[in-house]
């Protein structure tokens, strides 16, 4: 049996230690959360690609990657960008319907692309309502 006063050793020894374990649990946390896989270079050319590379030249830093949030509800993404991210709603079906509750509506596209690095804001999320299917949504 441990001698009560060797109790003592195991938190002396993990106390320093608690700030890196904390660290180190924050970044695994932080890579389950990342998309899968990034698109691969020799994809084919798309239109959002095209848009991409017209960017000003003095555009700013990137600061985020966007997400691979396509079919994904459009409120839950709105919250997983974060409350400072400047989020525009578009509805993909053509209707012009505004976008009062985004929690109601499902995601078609998104501009920039998933897994492309946001440089520039408003992010983009094309949506259709969730009882809709994005095929049903006309191209824009």
């Amino acid at each position: 049996m441990p001698d009560r006063h060797d109790a003592g050793k195991d938190t002396t020894i993990i106390k320093p230690l608690r700030p890196v374990l904390v660290a180190a649990l924050v970044c695994a946390a932080a890579a389950c959360s990342a998309p899968s896989a990034p698109e691969p270079p020799d994809a084919p050319e798309t239109t959002a690609d095209v848009a991409e590379s017209r960017r000003p030249a003095d555009a700013e830093p990137v600061a985020a990657v966007m997400p691979d949030v396509i079919g994904g509800n459009a409120g839950r993404a709105q919250e997983q960008m974060g409350p400072g991210t400047d989020i525009l709603f578009e509805d993909a079906s053509g209707q012009g319907r505004p976008v009062d509750d985004p929690a109601g509506w499902r995601i078609c596209t998104t501009r920039p692309g998933a897994n492309r690095q946001i440089t520039d804001y408003p992010v983009v999320f094309g949506v259709v309502r969730t009882s809709e299917q994005c095929a049903d949504a006309t191209p824009g």
